[in-house]
C-alpha cells in the first residue's frame, strides 16, 4: 500500500473534519483562508485516493438510550487465521458491537458494546457474545466516562 502524500493545508482539513462534525467545505475554507471549491476540490481528491473513507455521525450515546458502553477482550480457543475471520464476521452482524479490533497480546479481539444499560450488556453477552463458537475467555471493562 502507497503513503499518501498531504501538505499542511490537506492536513488542516483533515483536522476539522475530524474535530467538528459536519463542517462543510465552506467552512473550512473561511477558517483556513482557501475558496470552497479549492476546499472541495481537496476533500474530493482525498476521498478518491482513499485518505477519507467516511463521515460517520456522532451520536450522544445517552440522548439515544444507549447509557453503557464496554470493552470486551476477548480470547479465542484456537488462532488460525480463519478462526480470527469467522469470529469477526460474526461478531460484526450484532448491533450491540460498534467496533471489532484484532489484537496482538494476551487477547485475540477488542470489541467496543454500547447498549441500553448493564442488564442489556448482561442479556447480549450471554445469549449473543458467549453462544459464538471459539471462545475461550471473554473479559468485560465498563466505561465509566468518556
Amino acid at each position: 500500500m502507497q503513503s499518501v502524500l498531504l501538505d499542511p493545508t490537506d492536513r488542516k482539513i483533515l483536522d476539522l473534519m475530524q474535530t467538528v462534525p459536519g463542517i462543510n467545505a465552506t467552512t473550512i475554507g473561511e477558517r483556513i483562508g482557501l475558496s470552497q471549491s479549492a476546499c472541495w476540490r481537496r476533500i474530493q481528491r482525498m476521498r478518491d485516493e482513499g485518505v477519507i473513507r467516511d463521515q460517520p455521525v456522532i451520536l450522544d450515546r445517552e440522548k439515544v438510550g444507549l447509557t453503557t458502553m464496554v470493552f470486551a477482550h476477548v480470547k479465542l480457543t484456537s488462532h488460525g487465521r480463519s478462526n480470527l475471520s469467522t469470529f469477526a464476521e460474526d461478531v460484526k452482524q450484532f448491533p450491540e458491537v460498534m467496533d471489532c479490533y484484532v489484537v496482538l497480546g494476551s487477547v485475540d479481539f477488542l470489541l467496543r458494546i454500547v447498549t441500553e444499560d448493564i442488564k442489556a450488556y448482561e442479556q447480549f453477552f450471554f445469549e449473543k457474545l458467549s453462544q459464538l463458537p471459539g471462545i475461550q475467555e471473554v473479559t468485560s471493562s465498563i466505561v465509566l466516562s468518556d
